[in-house]
């Protein structure tokens, strides 16, 4: 019987984060397509009907296999760089050819691109219980040009905890960026699972 990742990869909090989705990568397209997965095309919507230039750099981060590169292409946005823990996920990422550039990152280290390189960074169903931890959201809003676009979404999972709603109230609050669009739609239909995507601009 094939394993079912989405079974129990809200367990998988930080350690061994790497290696679940390095095992995940075959079969992670057609497990969560076959749930509907639809967070990246509303996400890619967002930042598309707010960013000029469709030419501008966009960092995808936690790019995985490149099913957000892929929406983000979809909806007219031409420049894409990708970074994600997973060597496997990036070599399905990279056989795709849509990004510019691909670099596989570690957790816990500094991020390799100098604060301002994008205007417009996506992290698609990345911050979350079995991905990516809150304090993220704060590096990759701080790495951001003046006035850049950050689109990026939480899952229910991750809403089932206030702090991530709070974090979105509190820096709009402390005037760091201010919500554009903010929408709780479907994210995995199939188990009934939705999300949240927020388009922010910084400030």
């Amino acid at each position: 019987m094939t394993r079912k990742f989405l079974d129990n990869v809200y367990d998988h909090i930080g350690k061994g984060i790497e290696t679940f989705y390095d095992d995940w990568a075959d079969t992670y397209e057609a497990e969560v397509g076959e749930n509907g997965y639809v967070t990246p095309a509303r996400c890619a919507r967002a930042l598309a009907a707010h960013l000029a230039d469709k030419a501008a750099p966009v960092l995808d981060f936690g790019c995985g296999t490149g099913l957000s590169g892929k929406a983000l292409r979809a909806n007219g946005l031409t420049t894409l760089d990708g970074m994600d823990l997973s060597k496997e996920m990036l070599a399905k990422a990279r056989a795709k050819n849509l990004y510019r550039s691909l670099h596989q990152i570690a957790a816990d280290t500094p991020l390799p691109f100098e604060t301002g390189t994008y205007s417009a960074i996506a992290a698609i169903g990345v911050i979350g219980p079995g991905a990516a931890p809150l304090d993220l959201f704060d590096t990759l809003l701080a790495k951001l040009a003046p006035s850049g676009l950050f689109v990026l979404s939480f899952n229910d999972h991750a809403l089932e905890d206030p702090a991530y709603a709070a974090k979105v109230t509190a820096c709009a609050e402390a005037g760091s960026m201010r919500v554009l669009e903010q929408e709780h739609g479907p994210h995995l239909p199939a188990r009934n699972i939705n999300s949240t995507a927020y388009l922010l601009e910084k400030l």
